[in-house]
C-alpha cells in the first residue's frame, strides 16, 4: 500500500511563503494524480490543488495566482509552493494520491500538516 509522508508546514506571517512536500512510498503501480486538500478549523476538507501524471493542474479559485503545485514523477513527490499567504489559508493540509493497480483505482491520504498564517 502507498504511504504519503508530508512535510513543510508551519507558522508564517501573512504575505510569507511555505513549501509543502509529499513523498509517496511503497509499491506503486502507476500514480494517476496527486493533490492537496485543506481543512480549515471547523470546516470540511476541500481541494486546493491537483496535478496529474501528464502535468495538468487544477486549483481552487481562492489560491490561483498564489499557489503552485508541481511533482517529480520519478520520485513520486508532489510539492505545493504557497506564496502571499493569507490568514484564511490557515488549515491542516492533506496530501492525496491515487494510482492504478491493474484496472482498479486506489487512493491514499497523508497524515496532514498544519499551516498557520498570522496577521
Amino acid at each position: 500500500q502507498v504511504q504519503l509522508v508530508e512535510s513543510g508546514g508551519g507558522l508564517v506571517q501573512a504575505g510569507g511563503s511555505l513549501r509543502l512536500s509529499c513523498a509517496a512510498s511503497g509499491s506503486i503501480f502507476s500514480i494517476n494524480a496527486m493533490g492537496w486538500y485543506h481543512q480549515p478549523p471547523g470546516k470540511q476538507p476541500a481541494l486546493v490543488a491537483m496535478i496529474t501524471s501528464d502535468g495538468s493542474t487544477n486549483y481552487a479559485d481562492s489560491v490561483k495566482g498564489r499557489f503552485t503545485i508541481s511533482r517529480d514523477n520519478a520520485k513520486n513527490t508532489v510539492y505545493l509552493q504557497m506564496n502571499n499567504l493569507k490568514p484564511e489559508d490557515t488549515a491542516v493540509y492533506y496530501c492525496n494520491a491515487n494510482w492504478w493497480v491493474a484496472r482498479t483505482l486506489y487512493e491514499s491520504w497523508g497524515q496532514g500538516t498544519q499551516v498557520t498564517v498570522s496577521s
